[in-house]
């Protein structure tokens, strides 16, 4: 599939930058298929079947909206509430598409779509770090599916163990937490800057708050609280560099 009408095909590039993607991505598979049996063993002892927990990780792909709606799920919240909170949580991808496409808003929808369903934050990640700029290069979109193929095979595969692991441990076990610590594993190493560490801090501080919220609220309020508060705090940070460049000028 060509990215721009006046790039022929070369299926030499196409292979080189599908194992240059898969290379790129390898070394991600490990931890992100060991995240996916993680929230696989969450479903569960959250009191999924396990039809629903695998109909649900093969239908949203998606690991931190998946934990965030199990305790609401488990407390019988509205569906709105969940889908809101799901919604929510996964925000970000609307950032990602945004940096994603203007590299690809010329391929047809239904490829666009399925390319979105199997995006991940890792590959997203990765394929901007190779391509910063939107200019059409031979390889870039086999790049992209050599990031993004082996990502979601790592997440199903380590996602469907962890189910049919966490039906068979006995509830004694009390590995329910597990989704906690995905969630913490997950969230540590994107506190790269001021503005999300400001963000973590004030949806922490908002979820105790709000902690007796009914429907479990109150984790959608610090979401947004903490979504709301890093976007502020970067456009303060932003301003501040641009009149400090006007004065340096």
């Amino acid at each position: 599939m060509q990215l721009h009408p006046d790039m022929p095909v070369d299926p030499q590039a196409d292979a080189r930058g599908w194992r240059e993607g898969f290379q790129t991505g390898f070394p991600t598979l490990f931890g992100i298929g060991a995240w996916g049996m993680v929230v696989g063993v969450a479903m569960v002892k959250s009191g999924l079947t396990v039809g629903q927990a695998s109909g649900m990780t093969l239908i949203a792909f998606a690991g931190s909206a998946q934990l965030a709606s199990l305790p609401l799920i488990a407390a019988g919240a509205p569906v709105w509430v969940i889908f809101l909170t799901a919604l929510v949580v996964n925000l970000r991808f609307v950032i990602f598409s945004a940096l994603l496409g203007p590299h690809f808003s010329r391929l047809p929808l239904w490829q666009r779509f399925y390319l979105g369903y199997i995006s991940g934050d890792v590959s997203i990640a990765l394929f901007l770090q190779r391509y910063p700029t939107p200019a059409p290069e031979p390889g870039k979109l086999a790049f992209l599916k050599g990031l993004m193929y082996p990502n979601w095979i790592a997440w199903q595969v380590g996602s469907l163990i962890g189910i049919f692991l966490g039906s068979a441990v006995p509830a004694e076990w009390q590995l329910g937490f597990a989704g906690s610590l995905a969630i913490l594993c997950i969230t540590v190493p994107l506190i790269i800057n001021s503005a999300a560490l400001c963000g973590v801090l004030v949806a922490g501080v908002t979820a105790l708050l709000a902690h007796g919220l009914p429907y479990k609220l109150g984790l959608l309020a610090a979401v947004l609280a903490g979504m709301l508060t890093a976007m502020a705090y970067e456009e303060i940070i932003e301003k501040r560099n641009r009149r400090g460049r006007i004065g340096h000028g």
